[in-house]
């Protein structure tokens, strides 16, 4: 039976389909605004009021089912018995990718750039409002779902190959010389046919969401790109504008 408390949950308990949260916060009334609006959202919340206990359920979870105990986790910092900022070094020192976004009173500058550099993906300042919160948390679950691409040697698709671990691309049997970012938009392209990608998304997953520039760099990359893989560039069969969105693969 679900249980709020990760201090009481079970790691055989039923789990729903819908993005699994675990708010790490020792202000119980703090906690409550969070989990309720987060719930009110969809999602499935988890709480833990102090650093051990989330660390146990993290752990312990792993051990027992090999699984990811969640799909992202709000931490605040200032916590009883193990602090949040050694939380997030653990999770990265054992290789767990999980979406972080740290909550906390603490807004300096200096703050929010070492909880970045220790690991966590975002940080967001108290007060904040719960439509930021829940904006954020939505970002990084969706950012994480796009960067969660079936691993495989090979990607396919009519006449192109794409070796990925190799960095190698073949159209029509030829070899053809990509640049790092040609590949990595053709490796995307590739792992999702048909999908429709805007310029915003694309920035996004290839040049980073710090990336500060005219988003017509995209434009630019998707003309190279298919100067390589077209037979006629000017009237594509593989990378496609679709007006007003952006562009697809196939």
């Amino acid at each position: 039976m679900y249980t709020r408390d990760v201090t009481q949950y079970s790691p055989k308990a039923e789990i729903g389909p819908k993005s699994r949260i675990l708010l790490v916060e020792d202000e119980e009334l703090i906690q409550e605004m969070i989990a309720l609006a987060l719930e009110e959202e969809g999602y499935e919340v988890l709480t833990a009021s102090d650093g051990r206990s989330a660390l146990e359920y993290l752990t312990n979870w792993e051990s027992n089912t090999g699984e990811v105990p969640c799909d992202l986790v709000l931490l605040d910092l200032m916590l009883p018995q193990i602090n949040g900022l050694d939380i997030c070094r653990w999770l990265r020192y054992q290789g767990n990718p999980v979406p972080i976004l740290i909550l906390s009173a603490k807004g300096s500058e200096t703050d929010r750039v070492l909880g970045l550099e220790v690991g966590a993906d975002d940080y967001l300042t108290k007060p904040f409002s719960m439509r930021e919160l829940v904006a954020r948390c939505r970002a990084l679950l969706r950012r994480q779902r796009l960067n969660t691409v079936p691993e495989t040697s090979v990607l396919e698709y009519k006449d192109i190959t794409l070796y990925p671990q190799e960095c190698r691309v073949l159209v029509r049997s030829q070899e053809v010389n990509l640049s790092p970012k040609e590949f990595r938009l053709l490796e995307l392209f590739m792992s999702y046919t048909r999908r429709v990608w805007s310029r915003e998304q694309l920035l996004d997953q290839v040049w980073g969401p710090d990336f500060v520039g005219d988003s017509k760099t995209v434009d630019v990359h998707i003309r190279w790109l298919r100067e390589k893989l077209e037979q006629d560039p000017s009237h594509p069969e593989y990378i496609i504008t679709v007006r007003g969105f952006g562009y697809r693969f196939g």
